[in-house]
């Protein structure tokens, strides 16, 4: 027996769990994984809470994320023993993910665990700072540099945030960050921001160009915060997009693209290429250093999930969280 937050669906609402499973109850998969951590992610809040439509199928182990032990495998790839992540491909979605002391899942979703890194340490790094990094090398290949000007995240206190000023700011960017909260200003600064700009400022109605400010940007927020980022980008610049925190929505105009010359880039970390996830695993693993393991997070049991998730969704999480499957 081993413990599992499960969510089901009752009146069109969704209530998560804690209940004890067996290996028996796990979906297939070619390799049975003893999960160490998982992380919480905004898709995670969003699955717990049903307020998103990232559920479909009940019952279901969210958890997008997990690090852990091969115990068993019909796989080429892995041995017992083998330590590996998992972000991405619809684990938490659907098919039963990382809210439980044991996953099954298929071997193709699978990386070796990079050296320098532990299971600990990437869950710390989780799916929201594979994303940071995913934004940090799309902006890199659009050839924004350290010295082409300010580079700007908005929902920078968040995980993909903070992960993404850290990053920046590591490689040599002068950050400029964006947050609805003041209080996060210190822990944004340790991190690396160099200046900050309130939401409030960043979500008002823009023209179709404004001021050039940014030669860079990575955006988690989406809707009138990314219109307004694309009117103010300098020319040549790029900004790396990646979540919808604030819409999905994009009332903008081809202005910036045409007059200049700016880029869009998405970024996506849930179907991403096996190679390129490597390579972001192996930059994570070079690029953080020790203190940001401890800077970046907070850590709870499993049983605390589901407040934490409510958290996260009304914007009152900083940084990561760390889930211990050990804890509880």
């Amino acid at each position: 027996m081993f413990k599992a937050l499960v969510l089901e669906q009752q009146d069109a609402k969704t209530h998560a769990s804690i209940r004890q499973l067996t290996v028996a109850d796990l979906p297939a998969g070619d390799v049975l994984v003893d999960v160490a951590y998982s992380s919480l992610n905004y898709k995670d809040g969003l699955a717990v809470t049903g307020k998103g439509k990232i559920v479909r199928q009940f019952p279901m182990v969210p958890g997008i994320d997990f690090a852990g032990t091969v115990a068993e495998s019909a796989s080429e790839r892995f041995r017992p023993g083998d330590a590996v992540i998992l972000t991405g491909w619809g684990v938490g979605e659907n098919h039963w993910g990382g809210f439980a002391q044991k996953a099954r899942v298929n071997s193709e979703w699978l990386v070796p665990m990079p050296a320098g890194l532990n299971a600990q340490k990437a869950m710390i790094i989780g799916t929201a700072g594979l994303t940071a990094m995913l934004c940090v090398m799309a902006l890199e290949e659009a050839g924004v540099t350290p010295d082409a000007g300010k580079v700007l995240v908005t929902g920078a206190a968040g995980g993909v945030g903070s992960v993404a000023v850290l990053l920046l700011a590591r490689l040599g960017y002068h950050v400029v960050a964006v947050t609805g909260r003041p209080e996060t200003h210190a822990f944004l600064s340790a991190l690396g921001a160099k200046e900050f700009i309130s939401r409030e400022t960043m979500n008002q109605p823009c023209r179709p160009l404004e001021a050039q400010r940014w030669a860079g940007a990575v955006d988690v927020v989406g809707g009138e915060m990314l219109a307004r980022v694309l009117a103010e980008m300098a020319y040549g610049g790029a900004v790396a997009a990646c979540g919808l925190a604030g819409s999905f929505k994009l009332d903008t105009t081809v202005m910036p693209f045409i007059l200049r010359n700016v880029s869009l880039r998405g970024v996506d970390s849930v179907s991403c290429p096996l190679a390129r996830r490597v390579r972001a695993w192996e930059r994570l693993a070079a690029e953080l250093p020790e203190a940001a393991y401890a800077d970046l997070v907070q850590s709870i049991a499993l049983e605390a999930v589901p407040q934490a998730a409510q958290d996260i969704i009304n914007g009152r999480v900083r940084g990561r969280v760390l889930i211990d499957l050990a804890q509880g």
